[in-house]
């Protein structure tokens, strides 16, 4: 048995540590782009190189919740725990890389606006999207029952996907003064910041791949220790009904 395992557990373990590896690389790549290569914008000057990271952290945010969302569609269909793994797997990593965007979100308006916070579009709809998906992670830890939380989580993950479009659009249908880095008219950046700006959307979705591999591993660890617990609990209570 112990042999099956290691022979099954082995390739996966060396996948993602290829994934490690390159998403390292990636960054170190990206780092560069964004602290040397990348020009400094002339009204914000060095503080506008923030900007890499905080749009590269909404987008793995918004990957998360998409996956949250086609995990609960996917568990609804077919009641494989499998897809409740990777949706609560997904919510957890997608409420950090929210809370990353919305504070270093807040360092970038200091400079730009002269303040932490605004109430505007942008800003409020994805402050609701993070607390959409707190509120997510405690209802499941609020259910003891794994089918029930594992349903009424997929009911939750499925309605709270409606933010994530709202906050994309959110600076076309209302008047805000969050800049828009994709317009009508393309892309809003100087062809100089391209680098730095793709390499951190790549650097950070591999970092999102690799971290939603461990984070799935973790949950299907926890689940089989919990069955252990079950079986040991009804076999115990065998052998007292039967002592």
């Amino acid at each position: 048995m112990k042999g099956l395992l290691r022979t099954t557990l082995e390739p996966m373990e060396r996948g993602h540590r290829a994934v490690g590896a390159v998403a390292l690389m990636l960054i170190l790549a990206a780092l560069v782009a964004v602290f040397v290569q990348a020009p400094t914008e002339k009204h914000l000057g060095d503080v506008q190189r923030i900007f890499y990271f905080h749009v590269a952290c909404a987008w793995t945010a918004f990957l998360s919740f998409f996956l949250v969302f086609v995990g609960s569609l996917a568990y609804l269909r077919t009641r494989k725990t499998a897809w409740d793994m990777l949706a609560v797997s997904a919510a957890e990593i997608g409420v950090v890389f929210t809370s990353i965007a919305l504070l270093t979100g807040s360092v970038w308006a200091k400079h730009a606006w002269g303040t932490w916070w605004e109430w505007e579009p942008r800003l409020t709809t994805t402050l609701l999207l993070w607390l959409i998906y707190v509120a997510y992670l405690m209802l499941r830890s609020a259910i003891p029952e794994a089918s029930r939380r594992a349903t009424f989580s997929a009911v939750f993950g499925i309605a709270g996907f409606v933010d994530v479009p709202i906050v994309f659009m959110s600076i076309r249908w209302w008047r805000s003064i969050h800049p828009a880095v994709v317009s009508g008219r393309g892309m809003d950046l100087d062809v100089a910041m391209y680098p730095a700006f793709f390499l951190s959307l790549a650097a950070f979705s591999l970092v999102f791949v690799s971290l939603l591999a461990l984070r799935i591993a973790l949950e299907r660890s926890h689940q089989q220790l919990e069955e252990m617990k079950r079986q040991a609990a009804f076999k115990l209570g065998g052998e007292v009904s039967h002592g």
